[in-house]
């Protein structure tokens, strides 16, 4: 059975002074978990204020436990890769 599974992050940007600023954040980190993971990526809420985001990583599998593992990484490489930028307000996976 195919699974699909979802992580979203809402991030705040305190450094951001507008949002040519976040986007530069946001799709610098885009395109490095696109090359790192081979995942799809999308910013899909508050597109329009320049100090918060909101980023949907989605992947499929037919083992949840890799999905798991994998998420777990990728969590991480975002929590390290925005450090000084931006902060994670939340987190939640989905895995359907």
């Amino acid at each position: 059975m195919l699974l699909t599974g979802i992580l979203q992050i809402e991030l705040h940007l305190p450094a951001a002074q507008s949002l040519k600023q976040k986007r530069s954040v946001i799709k610098s980190l885009k395109d490095r978990l696109r090359s790192r993971y081979n995942v799809s990526v999308s910013e899909f809420d508050h597109l329009d204020k320049w100090q918060h985001a909101s980023v949907a990583v989605a992947m499929l599998s037919t083992d949840r436990s890799y999905l798991d593992s994998r998420f777990q990484s990728i969590a991480r490489f975002i929590e390290d890769e925005v450090m000084g930028h931006a902060y994670i307000i939340k987190s939640e996976l989905t895995i359907l």
